[in-house]
């Protein structure tokens, strides 16, 4: 959006991004430490992009915020779950409820980051996936309500992204593996290790960033966007696959193809 020649306030949560980004950017772009788990962060940084920008207002929200939680759902620590989704949807609404006074002024759009995973599940993905699958909820129905205004709402859904949360997921994923209980490991460690190598094989077709930044650059600035965009050749076989087959018969494929 930068190159685009927009004025760019992009959210950080360490000053170390905050200097990468000064030293690829124009002095358009102006980097904004937020925490989206955090209110007093959200308000602040309200407060700062009002002050820049007065009346002319916001022509755009990107939440790109995430977190991964992943593992079998019958031992997912219930504080983790919850940390899952206040990060991926509560902290997301929080953000849209603190900018859309500005968004009003200009008329402007908000681009939610979903995933593929907010259409389709995959075994021990539940935590993320299922608060994917809430953002999609939220973004139909925010843009059903913003509607009136002529405010669009636009859902991004991305397959494998060659991003270092994608290569977190992966380490968090040994991780978890080792520090499941002796009857969760027993239950599952075979099923997660075959998903795990699945998941890095899978990382090597990854797209590159670029790809999705284009596609959000679209969805702020078409005449008529739609209401969401569908990214990477596995975003669009994954969503073939669970329209074309019952369900039993894609979760048999996905359990072939997994290794599981």
């Amino acid at each position: 959006m930068d190159a685009a020649g927009f004025d760019v306030f992009a959210g950080v949560r360490r000053e170390s991004d905050a200097d990468d980004l000064r030293s690829e950017a124009s002095e358009r772009l102006q980097p904004l430490t937020v925490d989206v788990a955090d209110s007093d962060s959200i308000v602040a940084a309200a407060g700062t992009v009002a002050k820049a920008v007065g009346d002319r207002g916001l022509a755009g929200l990107v939440n790109n915020a995430g977190i991964t939680v992943q593992g079998p759902l019958e031992f997912v620590p219930i504080e983790d779950l919850r940390r899952q989704f206040e990060v991926n949807v509560v902290g997301q609404v929080a953000t849209i409820q603190a900018f859309l006074p500005l968004l009003r002024r200009a008329r402007g759009r908000i681009v939610n980051m979903s995933s593929i995973g907010g259409r389709v599940a995959n075994a021990f993905l539940g935590p993320y996936q299922s608060s994917k699958f809430a953002l999609e909820g939220l973004t139909d129905a925010l843009r059903k309500e913003l509607r009136p205004w002529g405010m669009h709402v636009v859902a991004i859904e991305p397959g494998s992204v060659d991003t270092r949360m994608w290569g977190k997921g992966i380490d968090s994923g040994r991780e978890m593996i080792e520090t499941l209980p002796h009857e969760a490991q027993e239950r599952y460690g075979d099923q997660l290790r075959a998903v795990l190598a699945m998941a890095e094989k899978v990382a090597k077709r990854a797209i590159p960033p670029d790809r999705v930044a284009k596609v959000v650059e679209r969805a702020l600035t078409a005449p008529r966007p739609r209401t969401r965009y569908l990214v990477g050749p596995d975003a669009r076989v994954q969503l073939a696959i669970g329209k074309l087959l019952p369900d039993r018969a894609a979760d048999a494929v996905e359990a072939r193809f997994m290794g599981l």
